[in-house]
């Protein structure tokens, strides 16, 4: 797990470790179960304030990211759809669409976003026939 942390960034920095583990357990660099280390034992190793690491736990815990149990630790939650398929797809319609008007306000045409898409999909999902992001 690697995480760099810019104290310069207009990003608070809560939201800089919510981003980056996010990303890292998306792409699966940060497995499914794996046990994320402790608020102190990441704020001791990020030199950051305990409440800052916390924070960033909790809203991770509130995206289903990851589960908290009591005396053992933060974990990777595993990646089994919770919600039902149309409630999946109206879901995934809405960022969507807001990656299309990110699109449009850029000047990007739609060739060059499903270009863009699909080069970033692979390094999440690299396998197409499974459709699970890369463990190596």
């Amino acid at each position: 797990m690697k995480l760099h942390l810019e104290n310069s960034s207009a990003q608070p920095i809560y939201r800089q470790l919510v981003e980056q583990l996010r990303l890292q357990v998306a792409r699966g660099e940060i497995l499914d179960g794996h046990r994320l280390p402790s608020v102190r034992e990441l704020a001791l190793e990020l030199r950051i304030n305990p409440n800052t690491v916390a924070r960033a736990y909790s809203e991770l815990e509130r995206e289903g990211v990851v589960i908290r149990q009591q005396g053992r630790g933060v974990f990777v939650t595993e990646r089994k759809p919770k919600v039902p398929a149309a409630q999946r797809r109206r879901l995934l319609d809405e960022h969507l669409d807001q990656l299309l008007v990110a699109a449009w306000k850029l000047g990007v045409d739609s060739e060059e976003l499903i270009d863009r898409l699909a080069s970033r999909a692979s390094e999440f999902f690299p396998s197409t026939r499974t459709g699970r992001p890369n463990h190596e």
